[in-house]
């Protein structure tokens, strides 16, 4: 009988089969209902590769063909035919990442299988669990998301709708299936002409001329990484640098390595052929490596996968490194956005390197154009969303909070605020929609004008633990779900009453490109603060990758730094930074002993920990320190450095102190000389180091370039004003 009902299924699939293309299967009904009916189509559909997502083994099922929704990304690179999403089962729900993830690993002819309860959107399911920040449980937020992609597939045509128990709808579908995929252009190792393209450009690398490859998903861009790293071991390159958000992320890559050199093989990260070698390096480790002058120099050829998920100053500080460098990255997709990459990174590829070039993969390889479940996939995920553009002229826009049942039924409003979010943040995923939308304490503000989003500011409550809760916190006996600032604050910066303490944590704030420095993220955080006065908040606090950029937009803000990461983090290549404003009389009292004991840590970490701090962010942070005048001590020992032959190191701390009067007074400009000079005299940066950065040669050229510096800033004639900064 269950054969009979899915004959209508063989059907679309042969159809499908044909055509080259996916479909979705949405089987909703209990939980035991959806597994009966998947099972059926898992034993008698004669799968090659199926994977079942759930948070349980499936009895039936075999081991290997089972996988947690959390380790979705381990199937990067692979390929299913089948993928059953359980979003039904108690233990189980919906999660975005992991489809977004799977779907691109279904070949053409495959079944997407997403099984849910009949009246999803109802209410949260078990993935929520995730978004149940303390005191909240999951069972008490909302589920608009859930609601909203349930809209969305009950509204679309081309899924095939299969109430359990019931036959499977027929999707509309074209009658004529689409197109053959188009030739190769005579290369074997290559699926589509577009992949020949980009292996041919890719091989022939120039010094000074980095490459910008740009796809979708499913157009083979890793694969093609692969082919030329294959063909330029051939052609004598003996070290080949791979670099990407994650190691998974290139998985494709190293699998065409080892078909196409048989000889090489495979150890953990790198991959080790006759003659030559293909590493990974995570981008932490690669930038210092490369800060330490161990990778990169002349020569030297570095290929970064999925560059859009990575920051722009990491992507630059390779450009620098590397003489020759390919940036491959997905243009719409859940690693990061292609758009907000291209505004962000290619204005300094224009700079520093203007014969860059730019080769785009159109074409498909796993399956064929116009793809429905391709098109679904990006509509219920918002993969392709982009901010509306915005007018020079015209309205003027104003602030207002948004209703967020309001922006759930608003499609048009959520995907030009979401594609907002998408371009300004690297981090941003398919998950965070549903945080948007769902989580217990976010608010959503908007510089509005019309319909024309000018810019959002996305907060979160945090913090008004109960005082026993906090000291067992504080002791790390617990660890509350969310409360990321208020948690840090106290076990890092030692301050319980972060955790007692009303906080607020701005979680993203995003103007579009063409709006930027017209003053609206000004506007936007002025109406954060306001709200915040209003609402009886203590402190105000953000978190982000330490840039010299970001630091003076918020110091002008009035924040101030109360901790910073010991470690770069492994995606971003920064050292995380938190910085807080005082809101009232409490906040006031806590930022100040935060400040003071960040301010005494300080000199401590950058000589030992955070020796390998950018120099301009040290400038940064130490402006907002301590900054007593020179005394006559001080003063006599500079002159002696200056004008004299006293050795450098023996007026140390007379350096220092220079350094902070004149760090507070540049006022969030950046000064590259002053910089340097923090580096040596606060991280004990090498004579080396500092000749390089200098064009000097060796110890005695370092030794006069600084003798001449302390002289000027001694004189007053160095970084004091505004046109003296970065002379």
């Amino acid at each position: 009988m269950t054969h009979d009902r899915l004959a209508s299924l063989w059907e679309t699939r042969r159809w499908l089969h044909r055509s080259r293309w996916r479909s979705l299967v949405w089987l909703s009904g209990t939980a035991d209902a959806c597994r009966r009916e998947a099972l059926a189509l898992w034993w008698q559909g004669g799968w090659a590769s199926p994977l079942w997502i759930a948070a349980e083994p499936v009895e039936g099922i075999e081991a290997s063909c089972w996988l947690p929704a959390a380790k979705a990304r381990t199937r990067l690179g692979g390929e299913q035919d089948l993928v059953v999403l359980d979003a039904v089962s108690a233990g189980s729900g919906f999660d975005p990442e992991a489809c977004g993830v799977l779907a691109g690993t279904l070949r053409a002819g495959g079944l997407l299988v997403l099984m849910t309860p009949p009246d999803w959107g109802a209410h949260p399911d078990a993935d929520y669990r995730r978004l149940a920040e303390y005191p909240w449980r999951a069972e008490q937020l909302s589920a608009r998301y859930l609601a909203r992609l349930a809209r969305l597939l009950e509204a679309d045509a081309r899924v095939i709708h299969w109430p359990a128990g019931q036959v499977p709808s027929r999707p509309r579908l074209p009658e004529v299936p689409p197109a053959a995929v188009s030739s190769t252009g005579g290369d074997p190792d290559c699926l589509t002409r577009d992949q020949a393209e980009a292996v041919a450009r890719l091989t022939r690398l120039r010094r000074r001329r980095p490459l910008v490859l740009t796809a979708d998903r499913g157009r083979g861009k890793t694969a093609a990484l692969g082919i030329a790293c294959a063909r330029l071991l051939a052609a004598g390159e003996t070290d080949i640098l791979v670099t990407a958000p994650r190691p998974s992320a290139v998985a494709g890559l190293f699998e065409r390595l080892a078909a196409l050199c048989p000889k090489g093989q495979r150890h953990d990260n790198a991959f080790v052929a006759p003659g030559g070698r293909v590493r990974f390096l995570p981008p932490d480790a690669l930038t210092q490596l490369a800060e330490r002058g161990e990778v990169g120099g002349p020569g030297r050829l570095l290929l970064v996968d999925e560059a859009a998920a990575i920051p722009a100053p990491l992507l630059g500080r390779w450009l620098d490194a590397f003489p020759r460098i390919a940036f491959a990255t997905t243009l719409h997709g859940y690693e990061g956005s292609g758009r907000g990459f291209a505004l962000r990174f290619r204005e300094r590829l224009a700079r520093q390197t203007p014969d860059w070039r730019e080769c785009h993969l159109a074409e498909p390889v796993r399956w064929a154009a116009g793809d429905p479940l391709e098109a679904l996939i990006a509509r219920l995920l918002l993969l392709d969303a982009e901010p509306a553009v915005c007018p020079q002229a015209g309205q003027v826009p104003v602030l207002r909070r948004l209703d967020r049942e309001a922006l759930a039924h608003d499609e048009p409003r959520l995907r030009a605020l979401f594609g907002l979010l998408v371009q300004a943040h690297y981090r941003t995923t398919p998950a965070d929609l549903r945080r948007l939308l769902d989580g217990p304490t976010i608010t959503l503000s908007v510089l509005e004008a019309g319909r024309v989003v000018h810019g959002v500011v996305v907060s979160g409550d945090e913090g008004g633990f109960p005082a026993g809760l906090a000291e067992q916190v504080a002791r790390g006996e617990r660890r509350p779900r969310g409360h990321l600032l208020a948690q840090s604050l106290a076990a890092h910066a030692g301050e319980r009453e972060a955790l007692t303490a009303c906080l607020r944590r701005i979680l993203r704030i995003a103007v579009p490109a063409e709006r930027r420095r017209h003053g609206m993220g000004r506007r936007l955080l002025e109406g954060e603060i306001r709200r915040a006065h209003c609402d009886g908040i203590d402190l105000l606090g953000v978190s982000f990758g330490a840039e010299p950029g970001l630091q003076a937009f918020w110091q002008a803000a009035g924040f101030r730094a109360v901790r910073l990461g010991l470690t770069r983090e492994t995606a971003t290549g920064e050292h995380a930074l938190m910085v807080v404003r005082p809101i009232g009389p409490a906040g006031a009292g806590l930022t100040e002993r935060l400040q003071a004991r960040f301010q005494r840590q300080l000199p401590g970490l950058l000589a030992f920990e955070l020796a390998e701090l950018a120099p301009a962010v040290v400038v940064a942070l130490l402006a907002e320190g301590p900054a007593a005048p020179l005394d006559d001590t001080d003063r006599r020992d500079l002159d002696d450095l200056a004008f004299g032959h006293r050795e450098p190191a023996l007026v140390r701390p007379a350096i220092q102190a220079l350094v902070r009067c004149h760090a507070a007074r540049l006022a969030g400009r950046q000064d590259e000389a002053l910089a340097l000079l923090a580096a040596w005299a606060f991280q004990g940066r090498a004579t080396t180091w500092l000749a390089a950065q200098l064009g000097v040669s060796g110890k005695r050229g370092v030794q006069a370039w600084l003798r001449q510096l302390v002289a000027r800033l001694l004189d007053g004639e160095y970084g004091l004003s505004p046109g003296a900064a970065g002379r």
